[in-house]
């Protein structure tokens, strides 16, 4: 068994937490003590003591019921809603790879299964100053299998083949794609979900429509090594 997952996205809003949260949920109802985490979260609001709160974190909480502690879950939590590289150039504290790996680690000794979440696509700067970290950086670093969340809608033959050929290409393993916002029935949906299993050449895992609880996909494809 893997000891854990990543999940990276074709872009931004493609609906990356909301299908992170229900794979965690799935996992933990087959009866593994899983965890989640995610190196830099940007775009996080204060509460009442002005401390930031890890918005997807909590999200995933709430979603899964995991009782992981939401200070676990997340090493660099910024506010403002831009990249991470760019908020911990306005904000201070930007990511240390040591950090991470630290974390991770405490979580894998700890838990049964680790799901992770990037930032943004795949191409996406985490940190860019007298260092250059890039969210494929702290992939290798954890050594992990990805996933690919992708919305289903137009356009997405396009992102999500190019997505996967980069990873491809920087020697990155992807286990399969999860379509969210999938209308089943839609012609061109449908059609989308068969050309970037044709174009790819790995499986579409599953399809996720609007307000869905739960995900339907093989824990097996998730958690076992290829």
């Amino acid at each position: 068994m893997n000891k854990g997952l990543f999940i990276t996205g074709t872009g931004t809003d493609v609906g990356k937490t909301y299908v992170t949260a229900l794979i965690v949920k799935k996992l933990k109802e087959a009866g593994l003590n899983v965890a989640y985490f995610k190196a830099a979260m940007s775009g996080n609001e204060k509460d009442e003591n002005g401390k930031l709160i890890p918005g997807d974190a909590l999200h995933i909480k709430e979603v899964s019921k995991i009782k992981q502690p939401l200070e676990s879950m997340c090493p660099y939590v910024y506010e403002k809603a831009i990249s991470p590289h760019l908020a911990s150039q306005l904000e201070g504290n930007p990511v240390c790879l040591d950090v991470i790996k630290e974390e991770y680690d405490k979580l894998c000794d700890e838990y049964d299964f680790v799901v992770c979440e990037g930032s943004g696509g795949i191409i996406c700067p985490i940190r860019y100053d007298d260092k250059t970290i890039m969210l494929e950086d702290i992939i290798k670093l954890l050594d992990l299998p990805c996933l690919i969340v992708a919305d289903a809608g137009l356009g997405t033959i396009n992102s999500t083949v190019l997505t996967y050929e980069y990873m491809k290409n920087i020697n990155i393993i992807t286990k399969g794609i999860i379509l969210n916002n999938y209308h089943k029935g839609d012609l061109m949906e449908e059609d989308n979900k068969k050309m970037c299993e044709i174009k790819t050449e790995i499986p579409v895992l599953s399809t996720v429509s609007k307000n869905d609880v739960d995900i339907n996909i093989d824990i097996n494809k998730l958690i076992m090594e290829d």
